[in-house]
């Protein structure tokens, strides 16, 4: 019971994160990193770049999106793995338990599975040509620290912490909020832990 219960609680938070607008309207948003900051800072300066932070924002974000359609089987095929102690520490565990045993579980793997999609992705979207040549003229601008932040590392490093922390948000609901529980195999999995 507590497999099935866990795919339909996690398969959710991904599968919202994977929506339009999933990471970009959301408190999942990934930002730029500092050193692309200063980058955007002085780009909006220049003529073609005034616009440049909002553009990379969006394009990143939509990258995100698109790699979090791989999450829900990486994350089923994890709970499918889990061995009876596994579920029964995370049955009796705390309110993130089924997230840090995921995460713990399938980090590299999502990772490995994730950052290829982010770059086709971003790619997709033009994001790695655009910031490329945004870049390419913030280095032009004399007297700059040169800037070359590795995009497709940030970006997916950032998504998988966003999915994570949404995952971990829908478990915590889940435990805590008995209205949150919105089948029967929820509501009969969790009673156990709510009288531990």
């Amino acid at each position: 019971g507590l497999k099935q219960a866990l795919e339909l609680g996690i398969g959710e938070g991904a599968q919202r994160l994977s929506q339009k607008d999933g990471y970009f309207k959301s408190a999942y948003k990934i930002l730029l990193p500092p050193e692309a900051r200063k980058v955007t800072d002085k780009l909006k300066n220049v003529p073609g770049f005034t616009e440049v932070e909002d553009i990379v924002l969006e394009k990143i974000n939509r990258g995100a999106e698109d790699a979090a359609k791989k999450a829900k089987p990486i994350f089923v095929d994890a709970i499918k793995q889990m061995t009876f102690s596994d579920a029964l520490d995370i049955l009796m565990g705390e309110d993130n338990a089924a997230t840090q045993y995921l995460n713990r579980t399938t980090n590299d793997k999502l990772y490995q599975e994730f950052n290829p999609v982010i770059i086709e992705s971003l790619d997709k979207f033009n994001a790695r040509d655009y910031w490329a040549d945004a870049v390419n003229a913030y280095n032009k601008i004399p007297f700059v620290e040169k800037a070359n932040p590795d995009l497709d590392d940030y970006v997916t490093r950032e998504a998988l912490n966003g999915l994570f922390s949404m995952v971990e948000k829908k478990e915590k609901q889940i435990r805590t909020d008995i209205s949150s529980r919105t089948t029967d195999l929820l509501k009969k999995v969790f009673a156990k832990q709510d009288n531990k």
